[in-house]
């Protein structure tokens, strides 16, 4: 049985009991947040692109736990070039760790930090497929509706399924709807949403048409609990 921790945005948590890892760890500076960066030991950071909101401590977390930094290969060298480990992946990519298994997949979004006042490029957007024992947990990153989303689903069967409602930027309620759809997870959770003014969005309506409209289960996680998946 793994956990599923959501700590605030689009930052989870994933355990087994034993092994865990950090998905767009967004802690400081994030409103929603329900960890501090000292407070997560972990053996790996997965990013799934380079916006602020996702990038956010994993260089704190990484220098300070040895955790191996997870990513594009853009994301990977920024990481390398700070001085901590990383392990490059891209699009389409899988590779098994000693925590269990990840598969980049596609997401439609952009990849860039400002630092000192000039944009980094941080290559694709993308988000992950993660197997942990037995269960499959599917984290979209950031991104926007898109059909090969039923490849994603057909490929390997979804336990979880982590979507963005948030609108804006990313899918809102109407597409992640039918994100649902394609992908055909066995339960989902709504993530990137509320955690500024202008992604607000209505997560009980999310479930009342996932439950409505879909054959998945529904799941509205508020930061700092977790679920068994």
């Amino acid at each position: 049985m793994m956990k599923a921790r959501f700590l605030g945005h689009a930052c989870w948590q994933l355990s087994d009991g034993q092994r865990s890892i950090v998905i767009d760890p967004f802690l400081m500076g994030n409103p929603a947040a329900a960890a501090r960066p000292e407070e997560l030991q972990v053996e790996a950071i997965l990013i799934s692109h380079g916006h602020s909101d996702h990038v956010g401590d994993a260089l704190s977390i990484a220098k300070r736990t040895g955790a191996l930094v997870i990513g594009c290969f853009e994301v990977a060298t920024y990481f390398q070039q700070k001085g901590v480990e990383a392990h490059a992946m891209h699009l389409g990519g899988a590779h098994s760790f000693p925590f269990g298994t990840v598969k980049m997949t596609p997401a439609l979004h952009g990849s860039g930090l400002v630092e000192d006042g000039q944009m980094i490029y941080m290559g694709n957007p993308a988000g992950f497929l993660i197997g942990m024992g037995d269960r499959v947990i599917y984290h979209s990153g950031d991104t926007a509706l898109f059909s090969d989303m039923k490849l994603i689903g057909r490929n390997r069967k979804i336990d979880l399924a982590l979507l963005p409602i948030g609108d804006n930027y990313t899918m809102g309620i109407d597409d992640a709807i039918e994100a649902v759809k394609l992908l055909d997870p066995a339960r989902v959770v709504p993530m990137h949403y509320n955690t500024f003014d202008l992604i607000r969005a209505d997560a009980e309506e999310f479930k009342r048409r996932v439950l409505a409209e879909t054959g998945a289960g529904c799941d509205i996680v508020a930061p700092g609990e977790s679920i068994e998946v």
